[in-house]
């Protein structure tokens, strides 16, 4: 007697469970799906311009290593800019 599609497939499936252990990974994340033009041109350039703005911060802090530049916390005016300032009378 012929077999059923769904017999079939469950046959395979136990035969499948007999001869190996290995198992899909439970999906985690949603399935995928469908996103308008629209949606889509705009994840990309906005995935675009992430990438491209963590491509400039990695860009200027191996120029900033290379070039042994160190950034210190500049205050005009702070007491710093003061210590070399003598205030004169006129009088």
């Amino acid at each position: 007697s012929p077999i059923t599609t769904e017999e079939r497939r469950l046959r395979d499936k136990k035969h499948l469970n007999d001869i190996t252990a290995a198992r899909l990974p439970p999906l985690h994340h949603s399935p995928a799906k469908l996103l308008s033009i629209e949606e889509s041109i705009a994840i990309q350039i906005q995935q675009k311009e992430a990438y491209e703005e963590m491509q400039a911060k990695l860009a200027a802090q191996k120029l900033a290593e290379r070039l042994n530049i160190k950034m210190l916390r500049f205050e005009p005016e702070g007491e710093a800019s003061m210590q070399y300032r003598e205030v004169r009378d006129e009088d």
